[in-house]
């Protein structure tokens, strides 16, 4: 089948499905898959499951054991493939969303071509623009040298380690890869890097005493200013390293170390704080090594142990850096496809948060990222999503899967 006639049966594919799509996507809008705590995630994924047994889609759902007895709601993987063959494009996305902000945002509604709801955005419209590729394909009768493996996954928004960490560490992810693809908000741009992070919570240590008799003890409170006044030592350094990658505005090339994003301690006005928290975020850019910039973190804190701090460190999660050149073959067929859809080439940029291309990334595995949705609004009371959007790039991964996977 020749590209032209396979790109008219796609577009027509997927214009014939639009009202479905619509419909899934307030349908997965609709349940309140917020994390914490993630109490509706199988509610979802049956939901998923039916449209794929739809579809005509073999898949297979993985129950993932809590080993920290943490959060005892179960999480669900969910793996299904089309083709037949090795080689592997993956559609990768998660289905768990931030907790809402008010009331309304698990009853989805359409206005002015936007559809409203929690997850609209990031990342359900994502999830039903790829599952609705993968349907154009199978019902386009398009012969694939090879298969589009779809990868659905919770706690995105909390790490992934019962999700996208866990499929890592039993084997099930990014096997035969060629490259991935995953729906996140990119406002209208393409991901091809993504910052790492060390996010830590640092607990001082004292002892508790009344005000009063207050030489008696010893203040949490001011032995955590010591500390939170060393990382300040240090700050200016980090954040004095920049990018080569594309991100605007120029300020957000810069390295991170965001100090006391939370912080707490003490339990009276007239007590001696006998523990204060707080914790470090360091967002590390692809040109820095995780492990180098996380020993520098702790060797810091083991100095101030020595000196007489007592102090605890919990690891809230870590993940490693990657980036991706654009001119990569399975970077530039899905520009050439966006562009074909759209009518321009679109541009590339470093996400400036953390993304799960990094878990395929780690296997050497091409991944990008590029979705409906916009950064700007994703997590917000009002998060939205073009309507119109949601269907271009059902289009935009179909037709890269087609080429990447026929060529």
């Amino acid at each position: 089948m020749h590209e032209e006639a396979i790109k008219n049966l796609i577009v027509e594919k997927i214009s014939s499905y639009q009202s479905e799509i619509l419909d899934f996507t307030k349908r997965l809008i609709s349940i309140p898959t917020e994390n914490p705590l993630g109490t509706s995630y199988k509610a979802c994924v049956d939901i998923i499951a039916k449209k794929l047994h739809e579809i005509g889609l073999d898949y297979t759902i993985i129950d993932v054991p809590d080993i920290t007895d943490r959060n005892p709601f179960p999480r669900y993987c969910l793996l299904s493939f089309n083709g037949k063959g090795k080689r592997t494009l993956y559609f990768h996305g998660h289905y768990d969303v931030v907790p809402a902000q008010n009331d309304t945002q698990f009853r989805p509604y359409v206005e002015d071509g936007k559809l409203y709801g929690r997850g609209s955005s990031d990342m359900k419209s994502g999830l039903a623009a790829m599952i609705y590729a993968i349907k154009a394909i199978k019902e386009s009768n398009i012969e694939l040298n090879g298969r589009i493996g779809l990868v659905i996954v919770p706690d995105e928004e909390t790490g992934g380690a019962r999700g996208s960490q866990y499929l890592v560490e039993t084997g099930l992810l990014g096997k035969d890869g060629i490259g991935m693809l995953m729906p996140e908000p990119t406002s209208g741009m393409i991901w091809n890097a993504n910052r790492g992070a060390i996010s830590l919570r640092i607990t001082v240590k004292g002892k508790p005493a009344h005000v009063g008799l207050h030489y008696q003890g010893v203040n949490a409170f001011e032995r955590m200013l010591v500390v939170a006044n060393a990382l300040l030592e240090v700050k200016a350094d980090i954040e004095s390293r920049k990018t080569d990658f594309k991100i605007e505005p120029e300020a957000a090339r810069r390295s991170i170390l965001l100090i006391g994003g939370r912080s707490e301690g003490g339990t009276n006005f007239n007590i001696t704080p006998a523990e204060c928290s707080f914790t470090v975020d360091r967002r590390i850019n692809p040109e820095e090594d995780l492990e180098t910039e996380k020993k520098s973190l702790f060797d810091l804190f083991d100095k101030l142990r020595r000196d007489g701090i007592d102090l605890d460190i919990e690891i809230l999660q870590e993940g490693r850096s990657t980036g991706f050149p654009e001119d990569h073959p399975v970077a530039k067929t899905l520009a050439d496809s966006v562009k074909l859809i759209i009518g321009r080439i679109p541009s590339f940029e470093m996400c400036p948060g953390l993304l799960e291309i990094r878990f395929y990334a780690q296997q050497g595995i091409p991944s990008f990222a590029y979705g409906p949705g916009l950064l700007s609004v994703s997590h917000g009371p009002n998060e939205f999503v073009k309507i119109k959007k949601i269907y271009n790039c059902a289009t935009i991964y179909a037709l890269t899967a087609a080429q990447l996977l026929t060529s």
